[in-house]
């Protein structure tokens, strides 16, 4: 954040200057304004966690400013199969992340900006960091009815949710991170948080639905730079530092040692998923075969992931048990993930020969699958 001083005079403090991350580990006091130029979900998960295990948090708090491509990030204790449509997102490649703090899920796109406030743990404010948010908000837009409630979101016309909000408070420091809606898509963001699975009991935090709306509804002139940069500026003012924001690359080893390995931490299917509370999963099966309708009942234990305990209940005259029976055996262990799991193709290679039978199993395995 070191400036020569030939380039400060160039500028008056109320401009926003963007510079790479020259000075960025040197600096040892006053505040900092970073932002990431990446747009990858897991590497700027990866740059909080990167602040609050190596900054010095005593005499300089942070604000990180980052976007990301389309991903939904749930809190650290969620379930992901109840909280997103998890067959969606992989028709739509849009990213599942888990994050290192709690609360609840959302999701991010460009039209979506992200904000989090580092300080030590004595310091930590959730409801200062908001106000500060809602008069940048005011501003850049005096008319907009912006607030913030006591559950610690901000709405817009007292009734929009535009920002949701999480902590995480370590030992001695401390981030509140939260999102601020500008032009994100709502008609992805509604159909990705909308779970389609069914019978399943879980002990995992749930996120509580809100209607929500886009500060680009309100105003289509607001941007996202726009926004950022009035943020920006208004923690400048109120830390007394320059109007300055240092551009990062959450991939730059040199700046942030270690930083790669934090985020294959994040990208592992061990923390995204694995990490998930114990669930159950109780549900029938409607399978259609020749015209003809056969409920099929199917209970499992997933832990860590994994499947724990499988049962499928299904008349024997239909397939014989000790098919039934191979179908739990290849399954008890299994990630409960069609695309990490025991394939279709593998399943099928212990199917019966005969046409009939090997038709049934491979409806029965089509819809195990379809379960997860």
């Amino acid at each position: 954040m070191v400036l020569q001083s030939s380039l400060k005079n160039c500028f008056q403090l109320s401009c926003i200057l963007r510079t790479p991350k020259a000075g960025f580990r040197s600096t040892t006091s006053g505040g900092l304004i970073i932002q990431s130029i990446s747009n990858d979900v897991y590497q700027n998960l990866a740059v909080e966690d990167w602040i609050h295990d190596h900054m010095n948090l005593e005499n300089r708090p942070v604000l990180f400013l980052w976007r990301n491509s389309p991903a939904v990030v749930i809190g650290r204790h969620q379930n992901p199969w109840q909280e997103c449509n998890l067959r969606l997102m992989r028709q739509k490649n849009i990213k599942l992340a888990r994050r290192r703090s709690g609360g609840g899920t959302v999701y991010h796109d460009l039209g979506n900006i992200n904000l989090t406030f580092f300080t030590t743990r004595k310091k930590y404010e959730r409801m200062e960091n908001l106000k500060l948010v809602v008069k940048a908000l005011k501003g850049l837009r005096p008319r907009l009815d912006v607030h913030v409630t006591d559950r610690y979101d901000v709405l817009l016309d007292r009734q929009y949710k535009i920002s949701g909000t999480a902590a995480k408070l370590g030992r001695t420091s401390a981030y509140h991170h939260c999102t601020l809606l500008c032009n994100a898509d709502k008609f992805v963001l509604s159909s990705v948080l909308k779970s389609p699975y069914t019978g399943l009991k879980s002990n995992a935090t749930p996120s509580v639905p809100a209607s929500v709306k886009n500060l680009f509804e309100e105003d289509p002139s607001l941007t996202c730079e726009m926004l950022l940069d009035a943020i920006a500026e208004e923690y400048a003012t109120q830390h007394q530092i320059d109007h300055h924001i240092t551009l990062i690359n959450p991939a730059d080893e040199t700046v942030l040692p270690g930083i790669n390995n934090k985020t294959k931490e994040l990208q592992a299917w061990e923390w995204v998923y694995g990490k998930t509370p114990k669930f159950s999963v109780s549900t029938c099966i409607n399978m259609v075969y020749k015209d003809s309708v056969l409920d099929v009942k199917v209970d499992m234990d997933v832990k860590h992931g994994r499947i724990e305990v499988c049962n499928i209940d299904l008349p024997k005259q239909w397939l014989p048990p000790a098919l039934c029976s191979e179908l739990v055996k290849s399954l008890i262990g299994s990630k409960f993930c069609p695309n990490e799991t025991t394939t279709l193709a593998t399943l099928l290679r212990v199917c019966p020969q005969d046409d009939e039978l090997h038709n049934r199993w491979n409806l029965l395995c089509e819809n195990m699958m379809m379960l997860m």
